[in-house]
């Protein structure tokens, strides 16, 4: 689950994948699983090219999808998210945040998939080839694309602290409903995602431009006043939850670049909010 939900951005997808890879290993007779001398890499190779074939599939589909498309937030503490080797949870973590899934989003289906195995999961490039079905240049050039775009990406990243304190900014500027308050946070030519996948409201388009989406979400807020902003964690960065009466409606992740706000990605597709609805997602104070 946590390779294929890194490589197809939603929990639904990956859990598809995973089931399907299953499928084809229990399609087998005992004959030819027998034969298989090594099940887990079998089952790593299948899930792979099934995730090949389904990021090559979800492009097309994306055209048809209402509205901008994001990924999945997932919780601190979701299973997907976790990683017993403390060395690797910080990269772990960062890779299941929106804004480094928006870059994966933007990698060809190849260069994310290796990508993702050699470079989140420490597969070889070996590995990574057979999984893939390519040679081992090929596998290491992949991975060397994609991880050129998150390295411009980081360029630009802050560290959580800072990342942190422009949330809470954020947040308190929002609950005081002054719109120069909220712009001062906001980069000039920053702008606002709103996934409602066709299922509930969010805005149709991108909105451009500070004032514009200091506005937008201001009147957001206006139109529910029901909604309480709680703070959370998700991929090793703090976010907003807009949570009213039913629990948590939405989950906005901000980008923020030399300590203004670039991005405001707000999901309200509750297909993709399913995981929240029965996590702990009081805030947890980070150790300094």
């Amino acid at each position: 689950m946590a390779v294929a939900f890194r490589m197809l951005g939603t929990v639904d997808a990956a859990e598809d994948a995973v089931q399907e890879a299953f499928l084809r290993w229990y399609r087998m007779d005992a004959e030819r699983r027998q034969r298989v001398r090594n099940p887990a890499g079998w089952l790593m190779t299948t899930l792979s090219r099934i995730c090949l074939d389904i990021l090559g599939s979800a492009r097309v589909r994306r055209e048809t999808y209402i509205g901008p498309w994001l990924p999945e937030p997932l919780p601190e503490n979701s299973s997907v998210v976790g990683s017993t080797d403390p060395e690797l949870s910080a990269s772990i973590a960062e890779s299941v945040s929106t804004a480094m899934l928006i870059v994966l989003e933007r990698m060809t289906p190849a260069e994310r998939v290796a990508f993702v195995l050699h470079d989140v999961f420490d597969f070889s490039f070996h590995e990574v080839a057979e999984m893939t079905g390519r040679s081992q240049v090929a596998a290491r050039q992949l991975a060397a694309t994609g991880r050129r775009r998150v390295e411009g990406y980081r360029r630009n990243e802050v560290s959580s602290q800072e990342h942190d304190r422009v949330v809470r900014a954020f947040r308190t500027a929002a609950e005081g409903g002054d719109v120069n308050e909220l712009m001062t946070l906001l980069a000039p030519e920053a702008a606002l995602l709103s996934d409602g996948g066709g299922v509930v409201r969010a805005a149709l388009k991108p909105i451009h431009g500070a004032r514009n989406v200091a506005r937008f979400f201001l009147g957001v807020m206006r139109r529910r006043p029901d909604v309480k902003l709680t703070l959370s964690q998700s991929g090793n960065r703090t976010v907003i939850l807009l949570v009213d009466g039913n629990g948590v409606g939405g989950v906005l992740n901000l980008g923020v670049e030399v300590g203004s706000v670039a991005h405001v990605w707000i999901q309200w597709n509750p297909n993709k909010l399913t995981t929240w609805q029965s996590a702990d997602n009081e805030i947890k104070p980070r150790s300094v």
